[in-house]
């Protein structure tokens, strides 16, 4: 049973990737979504960048060969786990900064079906403030305005969408549990995303 939920039936078991701009509240949403599903794993796919103790090159916006082939590297590592996890039985929640042409990147490196994808898009003066709370910092050299604008005008609208600006974590998990498992299914390239 879903927490809070005691009526409704759990979903059935799928990858769940949550994307969306640095401080659009995929940590907490990931880690509340994944709280609240059974067998369910929370995939933190910064942690694979973290990993690189000598070395890491960060993605700037003057972008790197060698910080694109890290961030590929990264995406890389975050499937081929959440796919793991999957086939172990569990609902995974992959969360990840992932914009542009990465994105159909992302979907296609996923083998695990169902995959389902949620994009969580508050308005970027929203992240900015967002972005002062918080403790941890993550912008570097970009500003909320500059990822928003990859986020909406380079990164193709697969799975579902969700302006969270005036949500809190508790609500966008309850949308994204009424609506996701319906309207954020992408299938394989073959056969079309949905």
């Amino acid at each position: 049973m879903i927490k809070d939920m005691p009526d409704t039936p759990p979903p059935p078991p799928a990858v769940v990737l949550i994307t969306g701009i640095m401080a659009a509240g995929k940590s907490t949403v990931a880690q509340e979504l994944a709280s609240r599903l059974p067998r369910s794993v929370h995939l933190r796919g910064d942690v694979f960048r973290r990993m690189i103790i000598n070395g890491r090159v960060e993605m700037t916006p003057e972008t790197e060969a060698e910080a694109v082939r890290q961030l590929h590297l990264r995406y890389t590592l975050a499937a081929n786990a959440a796919d793991t996890y999957f086939a172990a039985g569990f609902t995974v929640v992959l969360q990840d900064v992932v914009l542009g042409a990465d994105l159909a990147l992302l979907v296609d490196t996923i083998r695990s079906r169902p995959l389902l994808v949620v994009a969580l898009t508050p308005r970027p003066e929203v992240v900015a403030l967002r972005e002062q709370e918080r403790s941890k910092t993550g912008y570097g050299e970009w500003t909320p305005q500059q990822l928003d604008a990859g986020l909406r005008t380079e990164t193709p609208r697969l799975g579902l969408w969700l302006d969270t600006s005036e949500q809190t974590p508790a609500q966008t998990v309850d949308e994204i549990l009424a609506r996701a498992w319906t309207e954020a299914v992408v299938r394989d390239p073959a056969v079309g995303y949905d």
